[in-house]
């Protein structure tokens, strides 16, 4: 596989830890959007496209996120704890869309998307900068 592209797009402060959303070009044949670079508390890495993860209502069968006390449909009390935990034994509230099988993977795509947004970074310093537009 090789990374024929990454778009960085800089997000301005909405979040401290957020730093830009980007997208990944692989083989000029497949794109991966919506993937964010995040500062943790060990630097900068990069968090896969996800999304919500949500549960049923055992009565009337509604959807809910995992966090909700109480039913959307039928505003009965859920209970308590729902999510999964992962290895760390912190609860799971969201699910990969996509993300890299092996650790080769991860660490080939963390290492371009790093690069560019640091090239990114550099060129949003210049007075005539353009920021980039992921849509595109």
């Amino acid at each position: 596989m090789e990374i024929s592209e990454v778009r960085v797009k800089l997000v301005e402060n909405k979040d401290e830890r957020l730093k830009a959303f980007c997208s990944i070009t692989m083989d000029g044949e497949f794109v991966v959007r919506d993937i964010k670079i995040i500062e943790g508390s060990s630097g900068l890495f990069v968090a896969m496209p996800s999304r919500k993860m949500s549960d049923h209502c055992p009565d009337c069968g509604a959807k809910n996120s995992l966090r909700a006390r109480y039913c959307s449909g039928c505003g009965k009390k859920l209970q308590e704890d729902r999510t999964k935990k992962d290895s760390a034994g912190r609860s799971k509230l969201h699910a990969d869309i996509a993300h890299p099988i092996n650790s080769e993977c991860r660490d080939k795509i963390q290492d371009a998307i790093l690069k560019a947004y640091h090239e990114e970074v550099e060129r949003a310093k210049h007075p005539d900068y353009e920021p980039v537009d992921l849509d595109s």
